[in-house]
């Protein structure tokens, strides 16, 4: 499946995805459109109502029609005093998403250990309500695959380090959402590189001109002392 990006109603609306006569619109492109509409349509459905992901409404062609998302982006709260809970509610949603059933939301055979995995999570992905730290609504799916659950949590810890330095106080509250204790710093630290290495595989496929940035973010990771 294709990267995707979302937005909440009154937002411009980046990537493929935009907000149209009171629904969530995501379009996909290229020789396999169909395809990979029609199975981001089975992970998103697979998902809900287990994990609060935009729920479809239909498929027509190359463009998935969900219900909207509204509230606050997780990225504006992940701030002062509302970081920890921001934080312990991504915990919390991973936690969910990792319960899933991969084989099924990802129409293919799960080996043995593997989990459903977001493949971008982290505060920007999380959609809160306007008026309380209620989750409604985990976007940007468009990077999922059978992994292991510490790429998503070291990745959410990675953006929290780049995108929000003043919060990592908050950092033990994601891996208590999630369930358990910090793994140590080696091994979240490789999950975090090896990330980077990732994204910089897709970014010389995709020879959009960000290759060289992963590169540079996968040095200055493996450079990270804590």
């Amino acid at each position: 499946m294709r990267d995707m990006d979302y937005t909440a109603p009154g937002e411009p609306a980046p990537g493929n995805g935009d907000h149209t006569d009171g629904e969530l619109r995501l379009r996909f492109g290229g020789a396999d459109a169909a395809a990979d509409a029609a199975g981001h349509a089975r992970l998103l459905r697979t998902l809900w109502p287990s994990v609060p992901v935009p729920r479809v409404r239909a498929v027509v062609a190359d463009e998935v029609r969900c219900d909207p998302v509204e509230g606050r982006n997780g990225a504006v709260l992940c701030d002062g005093d509302t970081a920890a809970a921001v934080l312990a509610a991504c915990g919390r949603t991973l936690a969910a998403v990792h319960r899933v059933d991969a084989e099924v939301a990802l129409g293919g055979p799960a080996r043995v250990g593997g989990v459903l995995v977001h493949g971008d999570f982290g505060p920007h992905r999380i959609w809160f309500a306007s008026d309380s730290l209620t989750v409604t609504g985990v976007v940007g799916w468009g990077f999922a695959h059978l992994g292991r659950p510490l790429e998503d949590l070291a990745w959410c810890e990675w953006r929290v380090r780049t995108r929000h330095p003043d919060c990592l106080d908050a950092l033990p509250h994601l891996y208590h959402g999630y369930g358990g204790a910090m793994p140590p710093w080696a091994a979240r630290r490789a999950a975090m590189v090896a990330k980077c290495r990732w994204m910089w595989e897709k970014a010389s496929r995709r020879r959009d001109g960000t290759a060289a940035t992963w590169r540079r973010r996968e040095a200055i990771t493996a450079a990270w002392r804590s």
